[in-house]
């Protein structure tokens, strides 16, 4: 992200709580412009009170993707630029899949996938005019791994992901930063019984899935993360030239996504020679663009 001494303005979708409140936190009190989307706007009054004409909030839903373009266009007639899109709005979902209904698999796409490519393409025009400017995609440990109940949820990260890897690739030569946050948890109400939606339960999956579903609902309140050191860190690396694609946040994710690599890459090499045998004999290397 080039770095000037103009204060940069944020777009930070799910603001009102967070990782994505900490985030606007820590923008607002470095002396910088935040607007920020909520479901319900009378959820910023206190960053409105506190910061005043720096924070904008705006009452929108990710899901109504038609509704992005007009908080980008709202941004720019209130502070003439963009400097920082995050992608922080979603929630998650417990359920197995024969649980989980299509509208409860639709609803995580619809929030963690079609909501941030609707920002990324409602901001891109103005961010490749600058040739400047930062995406913020935030993932999950479950963007990059998954477990029995929580398939859903990851279906929209992991979407979320590969989705983005590739828009990193388009956006580079204009100057555009992508990167993809996967936290583990941290303390929010990500976990609260009113946040957190669970499945219609079957019996059935008790023996398979109940360890999960408790450990899910026990979480709330006692998650290692911290809000405002994971802002801290998210805003440092957007400074770092040599910035990964991928930032794991949280000791559980740097463990388990260490854990989770290793073992996928024991496999293709274990399997190699089976996976190789697939072509045709003989055959040179691919040779692609990328």
């Amino acid at each position: 992200m080039t770095t000037t001494n103009e204060a940069k303005t944020w777009i930070i979708t799910g603001a009102s709580s967070g990782l994505g409140l900490a985030l606007a936190e820590a923008a607002l009190a470095a002396g910088e412009q935040v607007i920020g989307t909520a479901r319900r706007a009378d959820r910023f009054d206190g960053l409105e009170a506190r910061y005043g004409g720096r924070f904008l909030g705006i009452e929108h839903d990710v899901r109504d993707t038609a509704g992005a373009d007009a908080v980008v266009r709202r941004a720019l007639e209130v502070f003439g630029r963009v400097d920082v899109l995050v992608n922080n709005a979603g929630a998650g979902q417990v359920g197995t899949a024969e649980e989980i209904t299509d509208a409860d698999l639709r609803a995580m796409l619809e929030q963690h996938l079609f909501g941030p490519a609707a920002y990324v393409r409602a901001v891109l025009p103005h961010l490749r005019e600058r040739r400047s400017g930062a995406i913020v995609q935030m993932s999950s440990q479950g963007g990059r791994m998954s477990f029995p109940a929580v398939g859903s949820y990851s279906a929209g990260k992991f979407a979320l992901e590969g989705w983005s890897e590739a828009l990193a690739g388009e956006v580079a030569p204009f100057g555009i930063r992508v990167l993809i946050v996967e936290p583990s948890r941290f303390r929010t109400t990500f976990n609260a019984a009113d946040v957190l939606h669970t499945a219609r339960q079957s019996s059935i999956y008790d023996e398979a899935v109940g360890a999960v579903r408790a450990n899910m609902a026990e979480a709330d309140g006692i998650q290692e993360g911290d809000p405002a050191r994971a802002a801290r860190v998210i805003r440092d690396m957007l400074g770092t030239p040599d910035a990964p694609l991928r930032l794991p946040l949280g000791a559980e994710a740097v463990r388990n996504l260490t854990r989770v690599h290793r073992e996928a890459l024991e496999d293709v090499e274990k399997w190699a020679s089976v996976s190789e045998s697939a072509d045709f004999p003989g055959m040179p290397p691919a040779v692609r663009a990328f």
